[in-house]
């Protein structure tokens, strides 16, 4: 193709749907897209509520603050952030089990073998104690204690990765404050019809109350459940993924705080579902996602509310939903983000990292005018994969559960899981072994915490930790051990560091 063939670059970026998705795609193409030709516009309608109970992140929503230029401290103040350092699952492995997964580095390798290979070995040497104490996450957070990591590798703070609670309403208005200060325009009002081309299928404009009509090139759906853009104007089918995950309707309702603030989130398991709890600095957010089939609403809502751990503040408020994804993220010059292309329930706090997930790969894949299908192939192959592989890692959850006599859990137990999770499981079940592909969002680390704490203990170990002398590899767990509690123990409580964090 010649310079004179080449399709012009875009030039009309419209987002559909404001909330969390519309927002973050707003402010990054305002950072990085608005080269003061291209027009940025977004729509959305005060009258049509958000889905707003994704308070808890995982460590890749630093790396977007960052690029965003977003100062640490300025964040936590306008969100009501509190920092997070894991997940406390609490009666998955069993009704009276509980287990954190744990972000950063597990332990330490000896010689390039896993640290849980060694664990596997010796853990029932005198001394030696349970998984989670070598974990620097998971020590600091069960003594509610926050330090920032540090670059030296040497120091066990070095190990730990951290991510955010935090009040998602206030997140998307934060972010609406830096995108429309780097050019984007928004536009108040209900679309009322999506006006196709004729010739290419494409989405030509949006049609909105007052016979307003809002053309553009690349739409961007962020419409939530509805997907008003890739489900209903461009009718791509949705995958259903409920014969695994059944769960479909959730409760949240807010409560005052509780102390003290621990830097984690918590998902507690019931006999028809789970209730989470997320701490932030002005609140506690509260819910309970549960399957229909063995719950009614009424007592949903008699079940969460007897389990707050403070006086709630409002009512609860339902949501339902399908948990799956949309065939294609990308069809003609439609790209879906957030609830407008898939939903996981937030046991593993996700939705808003798929978000994330899915502006990075569009802008790494942005077309022009001409729409090469290899960028929407190339986008649905990577958004697939990562669907998939969180779905397959949140399913683990409830396939490895050890609720015995409940009629959900038991059914859950019994269903045979997705074929490339029942591999990973077998190969971990024989011999400790994980292996990650180039999609797998979760590290190794992260499939030992949830594996182990849900009781599949594998029935060896890797034979090359058989190399090493087993007394001077005990020495050095324990030795490890005590360091993480020597650290955790000089950290400061996490509501000081909060307090710190915003006076400097």
């Amino acid at each position: 193709m010649t310079g004179a063939d080449a399709a012009a670059p875009i030039r009309d970026l419209v987002i559909v749907g404001g909330g969390t998705a519309g927002w973050m795609m707003a402010a990054a193409a305002g950072r990085f897209l608005n080269d003061g030709r291209r027009r940025i516009t977004l729509i959305e309608s005060e009258a049509i509520g958000t889905v707003g109970v994704g308070e808890a992140t995982i460590p890749p929503i630093r790396d977007f603050n960052a690029r965003l230029g977003i100062a640490e401290a300025d964040f936590v103040a306008a969100t009501g952030a509190t920092m997070k350092l894991g997940i406390e699952f609490r009666g998955w492995g069993g009704v009276a089990d509980r287990y954190i997964h744990p972000f950063g580095e597990q332990g330490r390798p000896f010689g390039g073998v896993d640290f849980h290979m060694a664990w596997l070995k010796h853990r029932a040497a005198d001394g030696i104690g349970g998984i989670e104490e070598y974990w620097m996450a998971a020590v600091a957070a069960r003594a509610g204690r926050f330090a920032a990591p540090v670059a030296d590798p040497r120091s066990t703070l070095s190990q730990i990765a951290y991510a955010y609670h935090f009040d998602a309403g206030l997140y998307a208005a934060f972010l609406r404050r830096i995108a429309e200060g780097d050019g984007v325009r928004r536009i108040e009002g209900r679309i009322d019809r999506v006006e196709r081309d004729g010739a290419t299928g494409h989405v030509a404009a949006v049609h909105l109350d007052g016979e307003r009509r809002i053309a553009g090139e690349l739409f961007v759906d962020c419409s939530g459940f509805r997907s008003l853009l890739l489900g209903e104007a461009m009718g791509v089918e949705f995958r259903d993924w409920r014969h695994w995950l059944p769960c479909d309707r959730a409760l949240a309702v807010p409560t005052a705080r509780v102390d003290p603030l621990l830097p984690l989130t918590r998902a507690i398991a019931h006999d028809a579902g789970w209730q989470w709890r997320i701490p932030l600095q002005h609140r506690t957010g509260n819910g309970l996602v549960y399957a229909s089939d063995h719950l009614s609403q009424d007592a949903a809502v008699a079940q969460l509310m007897a389990g707050l751990d403070a006086p709630a503040t409002d009512d609860p408020r339902p949501l339902s939903f399908r948990t799956g994804r949309r065939e294609r993220l990308w069809e003609g010059n439609v790209v879906a983000l957030g609830l407008a292309g898939g939903f996981l329930e937030p046991l593993e706090s996700t939705s808003i990292h798929l978000i994330q997930s899915g502006i990075q790969k569009l802008f790494a894949l942005f077309p022009d005018t001409g729409f090469a299908p290899v960028h929407a192939r190339e986008y649905n192959r990577l958004m697939a994969a990562q669907y998939d592989a969180v779905r397959d890692f949140v399913i683990l959850h409830y396939h490895a559960n050890g609720r015995r006599g409940e009629p959900f859990w038991d059914a859950l137990r019994a269903t045979p899981p997705p074929d490339s999770l029942a591999e990973k499981v077998e190969l971990f079940r024989e011999k400790g072994r994980v292996f990650r592909y180039d999609d797998d969002l979760f590290s190794t680390a992260s499939w030992v915490a949830v594996l182990i704490g849900q009781g599949v203990v594998p029935r060896g170990h890797d034979p090359l930790v058989d190399a090493f002398d087993d007394e001077r590899v005990r020495t050095a767990m324990r030795d490890l051990k005590r360091s993480y509690a020597r650290a955790a123990a000089a950290m400061p409580h996490h509501a000081d560091y909060l307090a710190g964090l915003m006076r400097t």
